[in-house]
């Protein structure tokens, strides 16, 4: 399966903002973006003309970005928003925030998307008693998704429990970190999505 193998922190640079990619060291002041806050390369301090197509192209990035999803998957995303009822922009960000990767990343089961998506495809994971190890399944209403009995033992999700509460949860989601249990009550409408994305500049992007 393909992926991003380069650094993390480049890609918060390109966007001259914090995507959050790294866990704690995004909140630290060994974040690179705090010690070079402009793009990577040569050119990085130049400046660039900001065209219509290259303001929507860095937000579709952004989005990518920060979900963790890549150019072929988030097209399909796109179409699959642009089918659905309602707001293709808002359909568009639903989708990415119900995948089970995010959704434990969400709930505070892991420091960032990265690593919830390698708790999930470890298997550590159980969506309504079925183990499930695709960071892309996407849960719904009335969902239950769990950390298997098996694996409550390992130091993440101890951390995790002995965490709890630090992290602010969508009001969509309940967790329970006592048993390592995340609710999922409903669909995230957008005014619970705090992902600073502007939804209507990659709608424009995919529409041309």
């Amino acid at each position: 399966m393909a992926r991003y193998t380069g650094a993390d922190c480049r890609r918060c640079r390109r966007e001259k903002q914090k995507l959050f990619l790294k866990g704690s060291k995004c909140e630290s002041a060994k974040c690179p973006i705090e010690i070079r806050p402009y793009p990577p390369g040569e050119h990085g301090r130049g400046r660039t003309k900001d065209s219509e197509y290259l303001l929507q192209k860095r937000e579709k990035q952004k989005a990518a970005r920060i979900y963790g999803v890549l150019e072929k998957q988030f097209r399909g995303y796109f179409n699959e928003a642009n089918r659905q009822q309602g707001k293709t922009g808002d359909n568009l960000l639903r989708i990415l925030e119900t995948r089970l990767d995010n959704v434990v990343y969400r709930a505070g089961f892991a420091k960032s998307r990265d690593h919830a998506r390698q708790v999930v495809k470890h298997g550590h994971i159980t969506v309504n008693g079925h183990k499930c190890d695709i960071p892309s399944a996407r849960v719904s209403p009335n969902d239950i998704v769990e950390v298997r009995a098996s694996s409550r033992n390992l130091t993440p999700f101890q951390v995790a429990q002995a965490e709890a509460g630090e992290k602010t949860v969508p009001a969509w989601l309940e967790a329970v970190p006592s048993k390592l249990r995340i609710l999922v009550h409903s669909m995230p409408e957008r005014g619970a999505i705090d992902t600073q994305v502007q939804e209507q500049l990659i709608v424009e992007l995919y529409s041309k």
